[in-house]
This record gives structure tokens, sequence and C-alpha cells, in this order.
């Protein structure tokens, strides 16, 4: 987009689902940089709207009601407040944090599918759809579970595969079983309506390859499912929770969750832009009604109907299908919107080496973390900034956690910060004292210092934030050396006027981290606004060395952080001990239940042989999948195989496996795979090979 013509941003980040508290993953891959990007914005007093909100429909809110044994409206309403209070405290500045069980949500989103209905855009099918006899309802995607057909995943949902990150449709899977009942649904006609994304693939591949400055990860996938073919997907569910299907024979149907989810962006900048204010409940008569109606104060269509709005979607990898394919094409089948100019999705950040995982307790919880670690926002900030899986997978751990903050942010930022106020205090009574004479070494540090913001700008515009915050505390670690090698406190005795000009620049340096830290971390940027007494200043003044004027009175020195001490980490590592502890004890008193029973005869149809894996290597732009070539006793043939995680080609080859070699050959991205190797998955998800206890001849037969 050509940044000339911008007057104003909208800039969304992911809609959390209610049905638990935030957690780091979330904070690393969507947040934090969402928030990084949105107070750079303000600090260059560019006009922009950062918005955000609960996602309060869909199957998982049910779900966790049902698990709870109370309704979906008090689980939204429980952790709605838990994660805005959060995200205030943690200092995550939306301007508004809004929830899609408002009305004035559900009437934007009805609203909209009307528009689209009205227009002939949906088509309407008879299709069967998956029944739970036992519990009397059809099911919803994630009211389904079983074995994904693209790379075997046995717990792969109806409408992905968190394995393999595949967009599925819940007839695709083989197995299938219902999370209600645990019972094998079976499939009943039902009417839906389809959004026909095929007819939209031209316009949505126009639209992709004109982004090729996106992130490989967001460019890839969109490119695959392009090439894979666009199918038409329901936008309506059997459900009863959620906005209902504003059609007269749509009775028991709701709009499917990302129909809605990202119209919950344009719902909360009405009501933002007070549009109207439409979210009282009336108890007796259970539905909402129209308290009063205001004036659209900041006209909430510029920021999502002009050509002269830059749409920026922060979200995670796992949503990428709905933001860029899914999204869009509700946008051009409605044809008012602005597309998003960009969708940078992070990957997935891990915890301590293994993938978090809500079910299980393996996470570190906002809400927590500010309890244990109160008025240590910014450490956490910090950290999952300078470890942010931009382009990759990248691991938390608390060990790093430490000593980013005692080597980094203590004996770095703050050493520096807390030698020039202290000296100041000492030597000129707090004052900021005149520069005198420049000399080169000054020249040399200033020219540098000028610098930084239009290299820490391209970074963060570019949503490259690892690079822009390691470039700011450059200017940190700039004032640490010039320290170093003037040494003021050495100079105080025979060289006063030095020593002036050298805390003057070093005072200079200090106000220009305090507007170059502000996005990054806001309570550190308003500590040193105070400790520097000074109003603070915009993006536009850094750089320069006039910020602080000869004579100004700075205030006492506080420390910025302090050291972070082994027993609070010992303490954190504990926990996940205690929770990795308690998995394997669930995991062994509710082992996974057996399957049906089978004839003995589907045994015997099952032909396993042991075989010898004679190469391996890994399949291009995939992260889990292995291509194997293996000597059944019968051929060479090959396999593939998601063991990627836990296994190296190389350490593999040679090793002895059990193998299906009579299984119906299935492509899997772009590869026809010949068969199946067996492994084991212990309660962590870990797999490993399910292999004869000695060398056994190529072929053998497994009885």
């Amino acid at each position: 987009m050509d940044n000339s013509k911008i007057k104003r941003y909208t800039v969304t980040a992911a809609l959390p689902y209610t049905n638990g508290p935030v957690h780091i993953g979330h904070l690393a891959g969507v947040y934090i940089p969402a928030d990084i990007y949105a107070r750079y914005l303000r600090s260059n007093k560019r006009d922009v709207k950062f918005i955000c909100g609960s996602d309060e429909n869909g199957v998982p809110i049910t779900l966790k009601a049902k698990r709870e044994g109370i309704t979906p409206q008090e689980v939204v309403d429980k952790y709605h407040k838990i994660i805005g209070d959060s995200f205030k405290e943690f200092g995550v500045s939306f301007d508004i944090y809004h929830r899609t069980s408002s009305l004035t949500h559900h009437q934007t989103a009805a609203d909209f599918f009307e528009t689209l209905y009205d227009k002939g855009v949906f088509t309407e099918e008879i299709t069967e759809q998956y029944y739970d006899a036992t519990a009397k309802q059809f099911l919803a995607d994630r009211y389904i579970t079983g074995t994904c057909p693209k790379c075997g995943n046995e717990n792969a949902y109806g409408d992905q595969c968190e394995n393999c990150g595949s967009t599925l449709n819940a007839t695709d899977l083989i197995n299938p079983k219902s999370t209600l009942s645990g019972d094998k649904p079976i499939l009943k006609e039902t009417k839906n309506w389809f959004l026909p994304l095929d007819k939209y693939e031209d316009r949505l591949r126009t639209y992709i390859e004109s982004h090729k400055e996106w992130r490989p990860n967001v460019y890839g996938q969109c490119q695959s499912w392009l090439n894979a073919g666009l199918q038409p997907r329901a936008m309506t569910r059997d459900l009863d929770w959620g906005v209902r299907v504003p059609l007269r024979d749509a009775e028991g149907k709701v709009l499917y969750v990302w129909f809605d989810a990202p119209i919950g962006y344009i719902s909360a900048t009405k009501e933002l832009c007070n549009y109207a204010k439409l979210d009282v409940w009336n108890p007796k008569a259970e539905e909402y009604y129209i308290s009063s109606y205001e004036s659209d104060k900041c006209g909430w269509e510029e920021y999502w109907k002009s050509d002269e709005t830059k749409l920026v979607h922060f979200i995670g990898k796992d949503n990428i299908v709905f933001h860029c394919i899914i999204f869009p094409a509700m946008l051009m089948a409605h044809g008012e919107y602005t597309l998003a100019d960009n969708v940078p999705a992070n990957e997935f950040l891990n915890l301590e080496g293994q993938k978090i995982s809500t079910s299980k307790n393996w996470a570190v919880w906002l809400n927590e973390y500010l309890r244990e670690f109160e008025g240590k926002q910014d450490v956490l900030r910090y950290v999952l900034t300078a470890t942010a899986p931009e382009t990759k997978d990248n691991d938390f751990t608390w060990k790093d956690f430490q000593a980013r903050n005692n080597n980094e942010l203590v004996a770095i930022l703050g050493n520096f910060v807390n030698r020039v106020v202290v000296l100041t205090h000492k030597y000129f009574g707090g004052t900021v004292p005149t520069c005198m004479e420049i000399t080169d070494v000054d020249q040399a540090v200033i020219d540098e210092l000028a610098g930084y913001p239009a290299k820490i700008s391209a970074s963060i515009e570019n949503y490259r934030f690892r690079e822009a915050l390691s470039e700011v505390m450059n200017v940190a670690r700039l004032g640490n050396k010039y320290l170093a090698e003037t040494e003021p406190w050495k100079l105080i005795k025979t060289d006063e006027d030095r020593v002036r000009t050298i805390l003057h620049i070093a005072l200079q340096i200090t106000a220009n981290i305090q507007i170059l830290i502000e996005p990054f971390l806001p309570f550190t940027a308003e500590k040193l606004m105070k400790m520097l007494i000074n109003g603070g200043h915009d993006w536009e003044n850094a750089g320069g060395v006039n910020l602080l004027k000869r004579g100004h009175q700075i205030g006492e020195g506080v420390l910025l952080f302090e050291k972070i001490e082994d027993a609070e980490i010992d303490f954190q590592i504990e926990k996940l001990n205690q929770s990795k502890a308690s998995n394997a004890a669930a995991n062994v008193a509710e082992a996974v239940p057996a399957k049906e029973n089978i004839q003995f005869d589907d045994f015997s149809a099952m032909d396993i042989r042991v075989a010898t894996i004679i190469a391996a290597e890994k399949v291009e732009k995939t992260k889990k999948l292995l291509k194997l070539t293996v000597n059944t006793g019968l051929d060479e043939r090959t396999v593939v195989s998601g063991i990627a995680e836990y296994y190296k080609p190389e350490d593999i080859v040679g090793k002895q496996v059990s193998m299906i070699v009579n299984l119906a050959p299935r492509e899997i991205k772009g590869i026809v795979s010949q068969g199946m190797i067996l492994m084991a998955e212990n309660s962590e998800g870990k797999l490993t090979f399910v292999a004869p206890a000695e060398k056994f001849q190529e072929g053998s037969v497994i009885r």
C-alpha cells in the first residue's frame, strides 16, 4: 500500500476465546506485537484504532460450559473479565476491548449475513451432517474428533487438524467420535448456507499474489490452499449458542463462528465510535434491547470502507486461513469493505521444550504471572518480544527469562540509566549540565544516536519486532560504552567541564530511550518519564540531543528493574513439574478408551511386517513430515510419516520398524505414501517406533 495515501490505521488483534485465561503463547503470537505496532503509530501521531474483544460464540464455549456444569453465558462472563482485566494490567493499549455477545455484534453479524443472502451469494444445501443420537443433537465441528485423513493424527477436529494444520470437513475424518457421548455419530440430513469460496478463488489469488511482502508462512499457506482448490464452506451451524441465522427457515441454527468472529472487529469499531449502544440485557424477556442511539463520533466506516485506511490483522498461524481466505472472501462478496494490507501471523511458542497445552495446564497464564511477578509486566513483554516466534516456532524457558532480565534489562538498560541519574545528582544536584566542548568521541556518539529512530521505525513498519527491540537495546549499549570510555567519575576532580558535556549527552541518550522504548516497555517508559520529570516527546523528536534543556531538574533515581532470584524461577519450574505429574497420573487413571470391537477377520486383513528404513528426508514446507524409503522384504517403497518432531532423518536410517504394507496408497503433500509405520504415543504426545526387540529379516510377518 502506498504509505503516502494512508490517513488512518485499523489494527486488529485476534479475538481470544472466552473459555479460559490468556497464556504466554497468545501474548507472544498476537497481543504484544500488535500493541507494539499500535503504540508506535500513536507515537508518530497517526490516526489508529486498536481493536480487540472476547470471542464468546462457538463450540469451545459450549464445551467449557458442559464440563463446568454452568451456562455458556456464565462461562463468557467469567473469562471476559479475567482476560480483559489481565490485558489492561499488562498494558495492552486497546482502544476498545469488545465482546461478541453484545447486541451490537449480533446485529452487525446478522446484517452482514443478510446482505450476502440478499445478493444471492450463499448456496442452500441439504447435506448429511453428523448427529449424536445419544445427545440428540447435531454435532458442530469441534464436537467431533477422529483420525486426520492427511497425516494420520487420531485427535483431529471436525474443522482442522492441529497436527498438520490441514483444514477439514467433519465428514473427512476417519473413525469419527462425538465429544459429547463418546459414541460414533450417525449422518443425518440438515440444511445449511454455504459460502462458495471456489467462486472467489481467482480474486483471492490476485489479492494474495499482490502481497508477496507478507511473511513466508502466511503467503505460503495461502498459496497452498489456493493451489489445492477452494471448496464451498458452510457458514451456518446447528447449535443453540451464537448469533442466530436471520432467516425464517433457519430455526435452531447460528452463524459459523468463523463467519461472525472477524465481523467482531467491525462491531467493536462501531461501539468504539458510539455508533449505537444496544447491549442492555433484559432478563425478563431474555433478550437485549436498545438503550440509546448516539452519533457516530469517529466515523466507524472510515476505518473499514476507505482506500485511505490501512487494515492490519495480528493473528496466530492457526488462524491464517480464516483471515486470509474466508474473511476476505466475505468482504469481497459484500463489496464495501477494505481488505487487509498485512496479516503478520507468528508461529507457535513452546514452553520448556513442549507444546503449550491448556487442557494439560502446560502454560504460563497471564493472570497468574501478574500476581506472582507483581510490577514486572515489562520483563515478560521484553522476553516474549526478544524470543518472539516470528519466522519459526520458538521456546520459552524460565531460566532464559531470568537470564534476560538479569543480564540485559538489569545489567544493560537499568545499569546505564541508574549511573547517569546518580552521577547527575552527585555532581550537579540533579540539574542537566551545560554541554561544553564537543569532542570527536562525543560527535561519534551523537551521530550514531541520530540513526537509531529510522532503523527502529523500519523494523517496526516491516513487522520485525525482535529486530526493533534489539536496536533499542543497542541505544542503551551505546550509552554504557560511552560512559565506560569517557569515565566521568575519574575526570570530575580534574576536568569538571568535560564531565558536564559527558553527562549532558548521557542524559539525552536516556531521554531518547524513553521515547524509543515506550512501544515495547510502556511501564519502563513511564518510570523514565517521571524520573526525568519530562512530559515526554513524540517519535519525531527521537534521535536529537536537545530533549532535556540545560538546567532542567530531574528526579531522584529509581531502579528500573531488579534481579530475579533462583528461588522465584525454581517455584515456576516446580509448578510445571506438578502439572506434568498430574497429567501423568490422570493418564494412568484415565487410559485412552478402547475402540469398538472388530472381528478377527478384520485384523487378519492387515498385513503388518518388519521393515527397515533405508533413506529419510524432510518433506519441504512442513515441520512434522518425513519422507521415508523402506525395505519391506517385498519391495522398496515410500512412506510419509509425521515424526519429524521426534526424529532426525539421519538418526533413523537403518532402523527396523513395524509397517502395514497393504494400506491403500494416499497422497500426502504431493507424495504418494504406500503404507503406514506403526508408532506408540505416550501421555505427553511423544511418538516412538513399534519395533522388533531384536533384528529380524525384512518382510517378517507380525502376527
